[in-house]
């Protein structure tokens, strides 16, 4: 008898046919796995005799005579009828998954590799001839030869973005002065190291040792911004390619990533903000989904963001209308211009009130909230169907996901389908290890590929708000433009802050770093990500390379090794692998060939699928979840034909569940990477390593705003952090000094701006002992320097100049100020004579002694004015290091103000060279001083200061006149001077 539903082949997805007997034709009595008697044949004219699923050999005199022996084996049919019981989870079928991927044939290939590959020759031919007379049969050749040059004119002609070099009249005598500074400082050195000072050899041998460090990390500071360039996109472009009118968008979807952890530190209404931002952007409603991870697990976020989906209903529409900015309302509504620019509907005035009323209701209702939850119940917190809150153990509780918004939720008040809104809650367990931020968006990554899987994933911190509604399509004109976007890895914006004073006293806004860093590294592989206001590819988070990157194996490349711009700028240099290395690189191309190949294979049903996931080592790099492995197959993003809407749920809290990421790659390879608490750092760095590249965004309005510290001991244990997380990097396996050399992926100069970011606050210790050797030479007389020759001047002068032509020139082409940049000196000092020193020793006790040292810091009271915060005295063990200078220098310049008064006029020429030297540490330490101090009723600190040191040294000569002390005769007071001289 004949059977009807006859499997397909998992080698040439032809049918695999009946036997003489009129059944199915079974290779493998063992497992029933579904292959055709030609490819049987085939395999084992190849020598491969054994079964793929179950490796048992085959049976040669059976499958040559074309009989079966046993006539009660089951058939195939009925064997995929019984396997849907089992399940379709890759992690059910582990026991299989563990003998299949290690199954080889004579000569060392993977089986499963030489089977695709033949099927794969197969079915090209097939799907080639098939679709091509499909597709000419279809569509007239006029039509065809239209839409062929259409095509061709918006790939060629349509880029979306373009990049423009800064102008050579102001970048070539910058790059002069840099080589010239570079001689000076070669000469420089070689004066200093051969005229050592023998009655202070400690201090200059101190001197020229700091002084050498210095040099190097100007280097590596310096280089990294040869080739600086500046970016400009077309939006209109965009939207003509893929917002055509009458057809549905074809943009590619989007999901943000907001993280937060404690609401009573990081209020609810800010977190409001940010989420109300993120629906109200001006891009497809489809498109768009916004995952808020409350790794806190606290009642208190949850019930916020109940409020805030339900005022979104509201807002998002009144945006969408009157095309406002920002569209956080509580950075509109406080905004100081003239709100009724540009706008020419009657009913704005009206609306405009009643949304602003609408919030202040919302605002009441959630400090509500908060107000409530700043005293826990003893019995914990109760939702309001009186079943206790999951959470109330934030460090025990299973995980929650709770769907707000989306074409299944709540729609505006207009009818319109809103942004979908998640709440996601990541389980805890005592014993595990969360991994903190990195963790927290390592969850949301597999939640969203399980329930939207979007190409592009967005991460914002949770007081970073969408300051330009078109930013995201600002970022699709790099990540969907067909000549650049293949090789993105992500989109960095740059930080932009509200509520800092205007002369940002502690260079909180970071200019020189945003706007001359971050564009001179855009020239080379791309910038670094810097943990918020980033959109990512979602395959270069799954720890693949870029698809036109050539095979590791090849040792030279067409781009150049420094700075990616040309093969002819340096010789290309053939780098040797380690054993580690080759077998990294091994599997990822095995990983990248499996991919490919199960992409291919349309015809398997779930359980073959499942088994093949397995087969493939999938469950090894991404975990236990076969809807997620296959969500990660499908480069444009859609959630799989194949997952059951119904059970996404339950998948997605399986994906976040505290022991998931075990025996996976997560954090390791794939995802956010863990092991520094600057995770952005490393998970840049690992995606460079791989040959992706980055890209530098900078609309002139401003995409993303948040906040900052502007409080002194606030801002310097923001900067412990950032220090801290990079001599853990320094300190670990993934230090740029000595990884990701193997296959030369990594540009030099980008290398070097990597070892910059690692190495910069070991810079703190000859710092703190450059600052103190003024203090040092005053108090001792002695000098570091020996007596200036006429060549040593002109060195010292030269030196200066070009330090200073350098700045200049530099401000020139990136467009800041004088102003940022000497603040940016002034907290380069006072962060390394303070938070970057503790980071440094920090960072060794908990790397090496594992030792983890928290600096407490205690609040005394603010004043409730503008910048109230800014005046706020907090003290901090972070304090005491620039204290002690500021405290020494001072006494050094009264004691040699001192000693230049018993020593007569010529004491005064080698004075001047000491105090000029502490001055300098003054100057810089001088916000310090200032913030140190607070507001001290109004009196302006430098008055403070000036008092002081002019108190000292008139009360020094006074002292030395004596006006109320008879005069002496001539006798003693030659005797006295005779006494001084000597």
């Amino acid at each position: 008898m004949m059977v009807s539903d006859i499997p397909i082949c998992h080698t040439c997805g032809e049918q695999v046919g009946v036997d003489t007997n009129g059944e199915v034709f079974v290779a493998c009595h063992e497992c029933q796995f579904p292959i055709c008697k030609v490819c049987v044949q085939y395999d084992i004219k190849e020598g491969r005799n054994v079964c793929l699923r179950c490796g048992s050999p085959f049976d040669k005199n059976l499958l040559m005579d074309d009989t079966k022996t046993s006539g009660n084996q089951h058939t195939m049919a009925s064997h995929l009828s019984h396997s849907q019981d089992v399940g379709v989870h890759a992690r059910h079928v582990s026991s299989v998954s563990t003998v299949d991927s290690e199954l080889n044939d004579e000569s060392g290939n993977p089986i499963w590799k030489n089977r695709v590959e033949s099927w794969k020759d197969k079915k090209n031919k097939k799907k080639r001839s098939t679709v091509k007379t499909e597709q000419e049969a279809q569509v007239p050749p006029q039509q065809q030869m239209e839409e062929k040059q259409i095509s061709e004119e918006a790939v060629v002609t349509h880029s979306f973005s373009s990049v423009y070099p800064i102008p050579s009249s102001r970048l070539t005598p910058y790059r002069i002065v840099i080589i010239m500074r570079l001689i000076i400082l070669g000469l420089f050195f070689q004066y200093r190291i051969t005229n050592p000072v023998d009655s202070a050899f400690g201090l200059w041998l101190t001197s020229i040792i700091c002084e050498i460090w210095f040099a190097f990390s100007w280097v590596l500071d310096q280089f990294p911004k040869w080739f600086p360039v500046c970016r400009d996109t077309f939006i209109d472009r965009l939207s003509a390619r893929f917002e055509r009118e009458g057809e549905p968008s074809q943009l590619a979807a989007v999901d943000f990533f907001v993280s937060t952890v404690d609401p009573l530190k990081e209020p609810p209404l800010i977190t409001a903000n940010t989420v109300l931002s993120i629906l109200a952007v001006d891009y497809p409603v489809d498109k768009v989904s916004c995952y808020v991870s409350d790794d806190g697990a606290a009642m208190l976020t949850f019930e916020s963001l109940v409020e805030t989906a339900d005022f979104a209903r509201k807002w998002v529409p009144f945006c969408k209308k009157f095309s406002i900015e920002p569209r956080a309302p509580e950075f509109y509504f406080s905004q100081k211009i003239d709100y009724l620019k540009d706008k020419v509907q009657p009913s704005f005035v009206k609306e405009r009130r009643a949304m602003k009323r609408a919030y202040e209701e919302f605002k009441v209702r959630v400090n509500a909230l908060v107000a409530k939850a700043q005293k826990t119940p003893d019995e914990g917190w109760s939702m309001q169907d009186g079943t206790a809150w999951p959470g109330n153990n934030p460090r025990d509780h299973p995980g929650m996901i709770q769907v707000f918004l989306g074409n299944t939720g709540a729609h505006d008040v207009e009818g319109n389908e809103l942004p979908r809104l998640v709440y996601v809650s990541r389980e805890k367990r005592p014993g595990y290890q969360h991994h903190k931020k990195a963790g927290a968006e390592n969850a949301l990554v597999r939640v969203s590929a399980v329930l939207t899987n979007a190409p592009f994933i967005l991460n914002l911190d949770c007081d970073h708000y969408v300051n330009n509604s078109q930013a995201i399509r600002e970022a699709m004109c790099f990540l969907m433009d067909p000549q650049v976007g293949r090789d993105v890895c992500y989109v960095q914006f740059p930080q932009r802050f509200d509520g800092i004073d205007r002369s940002d006293r502690y260079a909180n806004r970071n200019t020189v770093f945003f706007d001359v860093n971050m564009k001179g590294l855009d020239g080379i592989q791309g910038p670094v990500y810097v943990g918020t206001g980033c959109v990512f590819n979602r395959q270069a988070l799954y720890g693949y390379g870029p698809p036109s990157m050539p095979s590791l194996s090849k040792t030279s490349s067409s781009s150049c090794s420094w700075c990616g711009c040309c093969s002819c700028c340096c010789p290309s240099k053939k780098i040797s692998k380690d054993q580690t290395e080759i077998q990294r690189d091994a599997k990822r191309e095995e990983l990248d060939a499996a991919i490919f190949n199960l992409r291919e294979i349309d015809n398997y049903d779930e359980y073959e699928r499942s088994m093949l996931i397995s087969q493939l080592s999938f469950e090894k790099t991404f975990g236990l979840s076969s809807v997620f492995i296959e969500s990660t197959l499908m480069e444009n993003g859609g959630v799989a034909e194949s997952a059951n809407p119904s059970t996404l749920i339950k998948e997605a809290i399986h994906v976040i569940s505290c022991g998931y990421e075990e025996k996976s790659a997560w954090g390791k390879e794939i995802g956010w990477i863990y092991g520094s608490v600057t995770e952005d750092i490393l998970t840049g760095f690992k995606m460079h390593c791989r040959g992706w590249r980055s890209i530098y965004c900078m609309p002139f309005r401003p995409a993303f705003k948040g906040s900052a510290p502007i409080n002194l001991s606030d801002r310097l244990h923001q900067v412990l952090r950032w220090a801290l997380g990079s001599v853990e990097i320094f300190l670990s396996r993934h230090c740029p000094l000595w990884y990701g050399f193997a296959g030369g992926r990594l540009k030099w100069l980008q290398r070097m701006a990597y070892i910059n970011t690692i190495v910069y606050p070991f810079t703190s210790l000859p710092l703190v002992a450059y600052c103190s050797l003024p203090a040092i030479c005053l108090l001792t007389g002695k000098f570091i320097i020996p007596t200036l020759s006429n060549l040593a001047s002109t060195l010292f002068l030269g030196l200066f100049l070009s330090i200073i032509l350098t700045s200049v020139l530099e401000l020139r082409w990136s467009g800041v100020s004088i102003e940022d940049i000497w603040r940016n000196e002034q907290f380069w000092v006072i962060g390394g004579v303070s938070a970057h020193l503790f980071a440094v020793f920090q960072g060794f006790l908990k790397m090496l002694a594992g030792v983890d040292t928290n600096f407490t810091v205690t609040a005394k009271a603010a004043e409730d004015t503008e910048f109230g915060e800014l005046y706020m005295v907090k003290w901090t063990t972070l304090l005491i290091p620039p204290t002690t200078l500021i405290v020494i220098n001072l006494v050094g310049v009264v004691a040699g103000f001192s000693d230049a008064l018993n020593g007569g006029y010529e004491a005064w020429g080698p004075l001047f060279g000491k105090v000029f030297f502490a001055f300098w540490v003054i100057f810089h330490l001088y916000p310090f001083l200032k913030g140190l101090m607070g507001r001290q009723n109004r009196t302006p600190t430098i008055v403070v200061l000036w008092s002081v040191l002019l108190a000292s040294v008139f009360s020094l000569v006074w002292v030395k006149i004596n006006p109320f002390v008879n005069q002496v005769d001539s006798t003693t007071v030659a005797q006295s001077c005779i006494a001084i001289d000597c």
